[in-house]
């Protein structure tokens, strides 16, 4: 099983001088899920190197066992270093793609051609594709084999417009996840705000949360095990 993880190369929080990124907890619990079962992990960016974290994402209420695991591992640290270019990679080298969140890839995921085009591949060769938070929104112009919205018609879940309220985001972020996936069709569900929720239609699979990583790891590794 190899294993294709996208993060973000953003790190500004829209004009609030603010700094943004991937969330730390949504690389950590699937990276150890995938690793845990045998998968070989590849990490990748649009910029590639380093990409930027959350700072918010790393404060002491929102580090788990998971995270100090990363912190600690000498070779995961190096390879999150280290992550290749989004255009270098070919959906044709990987079983499934898994985009952790943050708010970063907002802003750049979300309007990246090649981050389009690769989830498009990855569907159009009948393989899962999972995305937690808010890279949910990074579907937002991926098309189906019709032309379609990919996620018309679908089960869909994502960063809730209530959990973006509460984080005081909702007037700073490009669009609003939950707005988003509705506005292109998508039937949309929650649960509870930060609880974990997870959804599965077909070769979708989406989480709402950092809380509902790990639960979309493991639904997509049953996924490829099929």
């Amino acid at each position: 099983m190899k294993v294709l993880m996208i993060l973000t190369s953003h790190d500004q929080l829209g004009d609030t001088g603010k700094k943004t990124g991937f969330w730390l907890e949504e690389l950590a619990a699937p990276y150890y899920a995938f690793k845990d079962a045998g998968a070989e992990v590849v990490l990748a960016s649009p910029k590639g190197g380093q990409p930027p974290l959350d700072p918010k994402s790393n404060e002491p209420s929102f580090q788990t066992a998971l995270t100090h695991r990363f912190e600690a591992d000498a070779a995961a640290n190096a390879q999150l270093a280290t992550t290749v270019r989004l255009d270098s990679v070919s959906q044709a080298d990987f079983d499934t793609v898994f985009y952790p969140g943050g708010h970063g890839p907002l802003w750049d995921l979300a309007e990246d051609a090649d981050s389009i085009a690769l989830i498009e591949s990855f569907f159009a060769a009948n393989k899962p594709v999972a995305l937690v938070c808010h890279a949910p929104g990074v579907l937002r112009h991926v098309k189906s084999a019709e032309g379609r919205p990919v996620v018309e018609g679908k089960r869909v879940t994502g960063f809730a417009n209530t959990e973006e309220e509460a984080v005081g985001l909702t007037h700073i972020v490009p669009f609003l996840v939950e707005d988003e996936l509705v506005a292109k069709g998508g039937i949309y569900s929650k649960g509870a705000d930060w609880g974990s929720y997870v959804v599965r239609d077909g070769l979708l699979i989406t989480g709402q949360n950092p809380a509902s990583s790990a639960e979309a790891a493991v639904l997509l590794i049953d996924q490829l095990s099929r």
